[in-house]
């Protein structure tokens, strides 16, 4: 059986990269740029890069990015942007758990909750450790997601919304073995038609992230409660831990 991440139906459907999404992006990559704290030019990873909207950023700011996903819808349209403007992007079509390049890049990012998504633990901490062996000594990951804390305090078991085509969007939710784990369903009703589609994921509290970056290699992690650099706390909007590679 494919499972929901391997489904290319999935990721071409489901409205994950609307308008406001992409218009999110600048300011999400100049918060991104002052936890990573680059040398102008550095080489960065950007793991699931989805339809590029992070790694084009980079690019406009003169950084040598590799964007990899699954997707190759997502890759296309990646790829057409940047020939529109010009930008020399290294676009890379691979499966998190395999993608590894050994000490190439200056920081790595994976954003937008693109980790978890494997019911084996184990495969988690492969792609952490394939993130950690593809930075070079001191190199530095962001990672961020919606954490366990947060989704405990706004959980919600459906909601739905209404998209800018007239489509409905509606998503239904349920938390399972002992909160380290959430099944989703998600229903795309357009055009009367109908399109149902399950996946879950592994969650991560705070301290269960960092643990396994430490587990991965990683010297330090720090976490935040989104990509300003705000605390982790009761207040926190997102988990985001900033992980760096000890130098040698």
């Amino acid at each position: 059986m494919v499972v929901w991440h391997e489904q290319d139906d999935f990721w071409e459907t489901v409205p994950l990269f609307d308008e406001q999404r992409l218009e999110m992006a600048p300011a999400e990559v100049d918060a991104v740029l002052s936890l990573l704290n680059l040398e102008p030019g550095a080489a960065v990873l950007d793991l699931c890069c989805g339809v590029g909207r992070h790694s084009l950023q980079l690019a406009r700011r003169g950084y040598r990015v590799t964007g990899v996903d699954r997707t190759t819808s997502y890759l296309e349209t990646a790829r057409g942007q940047a020939a529109a403007e010009g930008l020399d992007v290294e676009w890379v079509q691979a499966d998190m758990r395999e993608f590894v390049r050994a000490g190439a890049f200056a920081a790595a990012i994976n954003l937008f909750t693109s980790f978890g998504y494997f019911e084996d633990p184990a495969q988690d901490r492969q792609v952490a450790e394939n993130l950690f062996q593809s930075l070079a000594p001191g190199g530095r990951l962001v990672m961020e997601m919606m954490g366990k804390e947060i989704l405990a305090r706004i959980f919600r078991p459906r909601d739905w919304r209404e998209l800018a085509d007239g489509s409905l969007f509606l998503q239904e939710r349920c938390v399972c073995q002992d909160w380290t784990w959430i099944e989703n369903r998600w229903i795309l009703v357009k055009d009367g038609s109908r399109k149902e589609y399950p996946l879950g994921h592994r969650l991560y509290d705070g301290a269960g992230l960092r643990a396994l970056l430490v587990q991965a290699g990683f010297e330090s992690v720090a976490l935040y409660g989104d990509l300003s650099g705000a605390p982790y706390d009761t207040e926190a909007r997102r988990l985001v831990a900033v992980a760096q590679k000890a130098r040698l």
